[in-house]
């Protein structure tokens, strides 16, 4: 695992959005030329990090403001600076459970993770040089616009359960991220995010194909190559593979990914099987890699949206990130869930949760309220 408060930032790109769609902010391109590859594609190969303290969606404290200011960057980065300082020093030995210094979201009993073991980010994300306020650049707000009136929730990460089902009612029941088949959060997509920690990847290229080694459970992402845009023909058997069915070609400096097919348990927002994200990437200096996005789902919203951002060279390799498939704690949760059902066929209404509990946490679906990644909220 490649975390412990890394100070290999993030760079990941925007994209140049060709689609006649809302109006996307994106960055001007700079003069690099990336080097050539593979006969004439640009080289957009190596380990990549996007581990960052800007948001998907803009907190409201912005307002329209797409760029921060030099001292509103200042201030979130030294702010974030002193509190990997204070969680970082050695725990007291008389700290109770209540006063333990966990990461952001987690709280007494329901600490989870101990601050060493995340990685939230150093640096604002920059965008040509810009810090940015979200990665949502599409909207005036900086979030994802509301979906229609009507429109059915998605199943999502933590979901798929069928009517009258819980979330404790077998393992398969449990989240994809806590059973260790994908990532908790979104790091390989529908739109590739940063994370808590492991926000770390490896991009490799062929003549037929694009691999993307996503460091956050071990996942794989593959590319299939096509001539262009004409040329990328889905599939329609039905089958959803997990990170969707993605087809690429380049236009330029940049490598295009189409993706649709989408496994029913991975979503962006209230997305529906009719997802499709197009992302591109592009070299934009020896050191940093635009990322950019669109997404659409015309089930779900009236018009596309999306955002930019920009991977950075991260510092050293990508290591296997050892996901405990044995998870001895799904047991406890399993047998507890069980124990709430005895206590509930005896006539006690209530069970007594802990100091801290979270419900959302703890059933393995998103949290009810964002944990905040940097920045005022």
């Amino acid at each position: 695992m490649t975390q412990r408060n890394l100070t290999v930032a993030l760079l990941a790109g925007a994209l140049g959005l060709t689609l006649a769609v809302p109006t996307f902010v994106v960055a001007q391109t700079s003069a690099y030329k990336a080097p050539r590859i593979l006969g004439n594609v640009p080289d957009l190969q190596g380990n990549w990090t996007n581990s960052s303290l800007t948001p998907l969606q803009r907190a409201a404290t912005y307002g329209n403001r797409l760029v921060m200011t030099p001292e509103e960057a200042r201030k979130i980065e030294g702010d974030q600076a002193a509190s990997i300082e204070s969680r970082n020093q050695p725990t007291k030995p008389d700290t109770k459970i209540e006063d333990l210094p966990c990461s952001p979201g987690f709280t007494g009993t329901n600490c989870g993770y101990n601050v060493g073991w995340t990685d939230f980010g150093t640096v604002v994300m920059r965008v040509n040089g810009e810090p940015r306020t979200s990665l949502i650049t599409s909207t005036p707000d900086g979030k994802m616009p509301a979906a229609k009136p009507g429109a059915a929730p998605a199943a999502g990460r933590g979901g798929g359960l069928r009517p009258g089902m819980r979330q404790d009612d077998n393992p398969e029941t449990r989240s994809i991220g806590e059973r260790c088949i994908m990532s908790f959060g979104s790091s390989s997509g529908p739109i590739m995010q940063p994370q808590m920690y492991n926000s770390t990847y490896r991009l490799v290229q062929s003549k037929d194909s694009v691999a993307i080694l996503v460091e956050m459970v071990h996942d794989v992402r593959i590319v299939r190559l096509v001539a262009n845009k004409a040329a990328a023909q889905h599939s329609t058997t039905g089958v959803r593979p997990w990170m969707g069915e993605s087809i690429g070609w380049y236009e330029g400096d940049k490598l295009v990914v189409e993706t649709k097919n989408y496994h029913p348990r991975q979503a962006v927002g209230a997305s529906s099987a009719n997802l499709k994200v197009t992302e591109k990437f592009s070299r934009v200096s020896p050191t940093r890699l635009r990322y950019e996005f669109i997404v659409e789902d015309p089930t779900v919203w009236d018009k596309p949206w999306g955002g930019e951002y920009e991977f950075m060279a991260a510092k050293g390799d990508v290591y296997e990130y050892a996901c405990h498939e044995g998870n001895y704690a799904l047991e406890g949760i399993l047998a507890g869930a069980r124990e709430e059902e005895r206590l509930a066929a005896a006539g006690k209404t209530s069970v007594p949760r802990p100091a801290g509990y979270n419900p959302e946490f703890s059933r393995g679906a998103a949290a009810a309220t964002p944990v905040p990644r940097g920045g005022p909220q």
